[in-house]
Order: C-alpha cells, then structure tokens, then sequence
C-alpha cells in the first residue's frame, strides 16, 4: 500500500521534529516529499519551498503552528490526500472542520509515535 507521505515545515536542522519523522519515515521505506521555509536534504529527501503539485499523497504531516497554515490550507485540498496529521502543537479546530467538509481524514497524532507503535 502507497503510503506516501508530504511533510510540511521540514527542516534540515536535526533537533526539530519534522527532522526526525523524515529519517523515521525513510526508515520505514516510506516515501517522503518534503516543503520546508529552506531548501535542504534531510536523509534522501529533497526539502522544497515551493508548492508543487505532488501525485497519490496518502498523509500529510503538519509541522507549522495553526497561524502559519492558513497558507496552506487550499494547496493540502488540492493534493486530496487520504488523511492530515496534526502533530502536537498543530492542533488546528478550524482547518478540521475544512478538511472533514473535503472529505479528508484528520488524525490529531505524533507521527513518531505511529511510526514507532506500527500504527502509520
């Protein structure tokens, strides 16, 4: 199963979360596409920074603050994934209501701990 996975707010630097689910993704032989505020590498995943049309995305994981989602808001429709994980600190009530309107699951989840408790 087509597990592929956008991270948005990825960064190169290895302290940062979105860091650390990329090289957990990619460990899990998941592939990853990522859109961050710097272009970068992290693992063998290209970060971008601009919005490209990405094809057959099955989540996306949301590393911004509710604030700085906004932006992203029509773009992550576009892509119609299967689900959006809002990790902690994302919690986003109304961007929930939007994308359950399109028929876009929520998961308000670590996508470490998935990761790590094979529940991705």
């Amino acid at each position: 199963m087509n597990k592929k996975t956008l991270v948005i707010g990825a960064s190169t630097n290895p302290n940062r979360y979105s860091n650390r689910a990329i090289k957990a993704l990619r460990g899990k032989n998941i592939e990853t596409v990522a859109i961050g505020l710097r272009d970068g590498e992290v693992a063998d995943v290209q970060i971008n920074t601009n919005l490209k049309s990405y094809e057959d995305i099955d989540s996306v994981t949301l590393y911004l603050n509710p604030k700085r989602q906004v932006e992203y808001y029509d773009y992550i429709i576009s892509l119609s994934p299967k689900r959006v994980i809002f990790n902690p600190g994302t919690e986003n009530f109304e961007f929930y209501k939007i994308l359950e309107n399109a028929n876009i699951e929520v998961e308000v989840a670590c996508t470490l701990v998935l990761l790590a408790t094979q529940q991705y």
